[in-house]
């Protein structure tokens, strides 16, 4: 079997037995020897590769613990929004796209976001209209909550002013006339999702190839997958293929658990490239969409305190489905973002072990983004995995307090009062609703820089967490969040050969530098998937 030996460089390990070492030896798919460098140099053979490192760092592979995959890799070839900042440009994107589709053809994701429009405000079927007369438009906001569609896919969707918005969503109306504006939320977003044609599976595998190929120029060796059986089916084509260059663990929707036999689910769990994990469901919907479930109402908005998600309807769904996927030995994931929808979830989680008894589930809670101080500690003492992304908090920093006031602030995106509350950080990006780079995401959660620069020392820097902490949290935490720290998730030998290399020791770098660092090699069980070197 070939090896490869880095050298030259320091590596960390997350091994709390040997935290640094001078180098390290791969064999196949796994992790040889790991510490001194002149040890390891009298193992090499005749087809052993040796990689010098420079003087950077060599650290496990990134563990990406939320991402939505499939959709990440369409996202980079479908209309981009993100940057737009008003009603002109705006127009001017979807015109552009209609004029690259033949008539009838969606335009899809954009990813807009109506906090940087000037001024701020959501946009309305009004804005893209006339650029997209024969092209149906459903465009989402970062967040995936929200959508804006134009008349047409409107009259797709068959949604009139007498339309009424269903349980766990909103059809945004004209206060004037009635009139549907074209913003659909949540649940309400479905009544035009179902009419958009499936994407082939050429289509899908492409997308997936795409994704794979981004994901691997940033060093994310594994991803955390919030998809469905679909989705799944792609990524074992791709590894049948011989494509697949990332480990994928995919939760599949809870609100489906009805449709899938627990032991053709639990099947796959063995495997180390592809494998479904476990259930995801959600709580509520997203803070910028108004729609995360909170004890008191929005501060820019007292009419509303969000709202629960579909799947929590009618009352009492959600805990029957964790109770049917505890029984069947499946790990649950449920988005929670405001803070009486993280109680709620917690309070489930609690009966249901009261009624199932104990054992080893880690429970998980997709953001956990705002809590109140007795969640915080609820978590810990549940052995819950808060399941977060940092880059959220510096993202949205600017906006938070206008939607929840200063004081619930201060119990927002709270990550190292969650690990003083013994929580265990697992660490992810939500891409496309975030950049898929880790490195962005450590930057975040040990700088707590805001993206808008107005906040040099952090926001709530009391927040701040330690850079090996937030390192722990996208390597070893991120293996064990989906039961497979015996596998992967630190440099140990006998462990996977999942590794990424940096231009630069993080470690020894002032912490606002750290976003400057750049992978320059990606490795997955021994194979290189990623060679900026040999690039250049």
């Amino acid at each position: 079997m070939s090896r490869l030996l880095f050298k030259h460089g320091s590596v960390w390990t997350a091994d709390p037995s040997c935290p640094r070492a001078e180098a390290l030896l791969t064999e196949g798919d796994r992790i040889l020897r790991v510490g001194r460098e002149a040890d390891l140099e009298g193992l090499a053979t005749a087809d052993t590769r040796t990689i010098d490192l420079g003087g950077a760092l060599i650290l496990p592979g990134f563990i990406d613990c939320h991402t939505h995959f499939l959709k990440g890799g369409y996202a980079l070839s479908r209309i981009r929004l993100r940057d737009v900042t008003g009603r002109e440009s705006f127009a001017e994107r979807v015109a552009a796209k209609a004029a690259e589709l033949k008539k009838g053809e969606w335009i899809l994701d954009g990813h807009w976001d109506h906090e940087q429009f000037s001024p701020p405000g959501l946009p309305d079927r009004t804005w893209i209209d006339g650029a997209s007369p024969e092209n149906p438009v459903c465009v989402h906001r970062y967040d995936l909550h929200t959508v804006l569609v134009n008349s047409l896919a409107l009259r797709i969707g068959g949604i009139t002013k007498d339309t009424f918005s269903p349980e766990g969503g909103e059809i945004r109306k004209d206060p004037r006339t009635g009139e549907p504006t074209g913003i659909l939320q949540d649940a309400a977003v479905e009544l035009v999702t179902r009419h958009i044609p499936k994407p082939s599976r050429k289509a899908d595998l492409d997308a997936a190839a795409a994704a794979l190929r981004h994901a691997a120029g940033l060093g994310v060796t594994s991803v955390h997958d919030m998809s469905d059986a679909s989705s799944f089916a792609v990524y074992r084509d791709l590894l049948e293929a011989g494509r697949l260059t990332a480990r994928v663990s995919v939760y599949l929707p809870i609100a489906e658990m009805d449709a899938f036999d627990p032991s053709t689910i639990r099947a796959p769990v063995d495997g180390d490239m592809v494998r479904i994990a476990g259930m995801k469901g959600f709580a509520d919907g997203g803070l910028g969409s108004h729609s995360a479930y909170f004890f008191e109402p929005y501060a820019d908005d007292p009419d509303t305190r969000g709202y629960l998600s579909s799947e929590m309807f009618p009352e009492g769904i959600m805990e029957e489905r964790i109770l049917k996927a505890d029984a069947a030995g499946l790990q649950v994931a449920v988005h929670a973002i405001g803070d009486k929808a993280n109680a709620l979830v917690l309070d489930i989680y609690g009966r249901v072990l009261a009624r199932n008894g104990a054992r080893d589930r880690r429970w998980r809670i997709e953001h956990a983004q705002h809590l109140r101080p007795a969640e915080i500690a609820r978590i810990g003492v549940l052995g819950a995995i808060p399941s977060v992304q940092p880059y959220h908090a510096v993202a949205e920093a600017r906006w938070v307090e206008k939607r929840v006031g200063k004081d619930r602030a201060r119990t927002t995106y709270v990550f190292r009062s969650l690990l003083e509350g013994g929580g265990r950080l697992a660490f992810g990006s939500d891409w496309p609703v975030a950049p898929l780079d880790p490195l962005v995401g450590i930057h975040a959660a040990v700088t707590r820089q805001t993206a808008d620069g107005a906040n040099p020392l952090g926001w709530h820097p009391d927040q701040r967490i330690p850079l090996e902490e937030a390192l722990l949290a996208f390597t070893r935490n991120g293996a064990r969040a989906e039961f497979m720290e015996n596998a992967k998730g630190s440099i140990e030998p006998g462990k996977l050969a999942d590794l990424v290399a940096l231009d630069r020791d993080i470690l020894s770098l002032e912490p606002e530098r750290i976003k400057d660092a750049r992978v320059t090699m990606t490795v997955v069980g021994g194979h290189v998937v990623y060679d900026a070197l040999s690039r250049s």
